[in-house]
């Protein structure tokens, strides 16, 4: 273990960051913190077609949204073109790389014959070993250049990845590869190597599906005249819960689509830092310090993890209730103001936030349950809640119970509770009206079978809002 170990997150600006790339970050920077090392922002941008400003500043609010801070940076590549083709050209003088004049339509016919022969596939080294004449004659042709890699033909290249151990490949099965492309710019191979060894980083920490791509990284620090080597620790990846590749399809992936729906950034960074990895003490909620005390790269998995977003609304409605009020209503307000608009009240808010707090999944449900009680004429029940309504056994027998009961009781929670009673006396067994009519009841004063404490809710909207409602029920029914 180097004293200061030194980190990098890479991600490429072609998009929204990814919960996998999030948590790649978030090991990092976990390791970072807990070895007193320094966590670096590289941005790796160098498919100029692809990545985009936006992007970057995206994933800079992003990280900052989630409390990933970073150390140094960030360092864009594309800001490195010349010293990557520095590099490239040393490569060139020192025999590792050489010039390849093949069109893209050459190189695939003869992989095809290749695979067709029964050889394995790959490019087949027919530039390799040009004579200075005969790349002078293909440059004046104007046909492509690109500068290839040599790779060994014989041997084997292997490095320990601190979390799968030796990884081995033989040479024989990698073919030169192209570090730099026909338009000039540089391959992400070429750009990895340099970067690492002008930011001395000690330790890369990423995902599986980059496993691979170290031999060919590794080889390029070697030719470049590098000793020493970073260790690896190669994260497994997370899948969606039918072990497939995680995508849209699960439910949301995209960071910005947790933060809009009102998840909180320490219920993220805690649920993914358990995407791969426990601490010893099988603890679940934990906050940054403690994930920081108790991470080190020798308890993450093998195996790859499987995203549930229902436990990670578990952990959401955790974290929600770790929070005081005026936390909850500071983090819920700008979804509330949005949303309710011109209807917002802030004492209103205040008591919708204080209820919903105990059985919170996200604010933004948080704002959606508390809705109601900022409509006045405008509130509806939707089409489907209201056929579960109409459908309720004895539902106009009950309202026309509950309706002169709230024209007269006191208006306090305990007095409005004594609904069940009236509703017992009518004959009605606890189970049916627990199970069937209270979820009517709820959608006729909140617009959801289920939601804000019925009693409480009844009591904030007000008697006259409240009997108004289960009138227009009463009256709808019969229509």
């Amino acid at each position: 273990m180097a004293d200061h170990p030194r980190v990098r997150f890479s991600p490429a600006p072609t998009g929204s960051l990814h919960v996998g790339s999030v948590r790649t970050a978030l090991f990092n920077w976990l390791f970072a913190r807990h070895h007193g090392g320094t966590f670096c922002l590289r941005i790796e941008d160098t498919d100029r077609a692809r990545s985009r400003e936006e992007w970057v500043i995206g994933i800079q609010d992003a990280l900052r949204w989630l409390g990933l801070e970073w150390d140094e940076g960030p360092v864009l590549q594309s800001a490195r073109t010349q010293e990557y083709l520095a590099a490239a050209d040393e490569l060139l003088q020192s025999g590792h790389a050489y010039e390849c004049f093949c069109t893209e339509d050459e190189v695939k016919a003869r992989n095809d014959a290749a695979v067709a022969a029964g050889r394995p596939p790959g490019y087949d080294g027919h530039c390799r070993d040009l004579s200075a004449e005969q790349r002078g004659s293909m440059a004046a042709e104007g046909r492509p250049r690109t500068i290839r890699f040599r790779t060994p033909d014989e041997g084997v290249s292997h490095f320990v990845d601190a979390i799968r151990g030796d990884v081995r490949v033989e040479w024989s099965t990698v073919s030169d590869f192209v570090i730099v492309r026909s338009d000039g710019n540089p391959i992400f191979f070429l750009a990895n190597a340099v970067d690492d060894l002008a930011m001395h980083i000690t330790h890369v920490i990423r995902g599986e599906d980059l496993l691979d791509s170290t031999h060919r990284v590794l080889a390029l620090r070697s030719a470049l005249g590098a000793e020493d080597r970073p260790v690896y620790a190669h994260l497994p990846l997370i899948l969606g819960p039918d072990r497939s590749k995680l995508s849209k399809r699960h439910g949301a992936v995209a960071i910005e689509e947790f933060r809009d729906a009102g998840y909180l950034p320490e219920a993220l960074v805690n649920y993914l830092a358990l995407q791969g990895w426990a601490p010893e003490d099988g603890r679940e909620v934990m906050d940054a310090d403690e994930l920081v005390a108790a991470f080190d790269l020798d308890r993450v998995t093998h195996a790859a993890a499987a995203f549930d977003h229902a436990k990670l609304d578990w952990m959401n409605g955790e974290w929600i209730r770790r929070l005081t009020l005026p936390q909850v209503e500071a983090r819920a307000m700008p979804i509330a103001r949005t949303r309710l608009g011109e209807s917002f009240d802030v004492d209103l808010f205040h008591e919708a936030m204080r209820l919903g707090q105990e059985r919170a999944v996200t604010l933004a449900d948080m704002v959606a349950q508390s809705e109601f009680l900022f409509v006045g004429d405008e509130f509806s029940i939707p089409e489907e809640v209201w056929k579960s309504v109409a459908s309720t056994d004895r539902i106009v027998e009950v309202l026309d119970a509950l309706i002169p009961f709230l024209e007269s009781c006191e208006w306090n929670v305990d007095a409005v509770g004594e609904m069940r009673s009236v509703m017992l006396d009518l004959g009605m067994s606890k189970t049916q009206m627990n199970k069937k009519t209270m979820p009517s009841l709820y959608a006729v004063i909140e617009g959801r079978p289920s939601g804000l404490p019925l009693f409480d809710s009844i009591v904030l909207l007000g008697r006259e809002r409240s009997l108004a409602r289960l009138r227009a029920a009463r009256e709808r029914l019969t229509e």
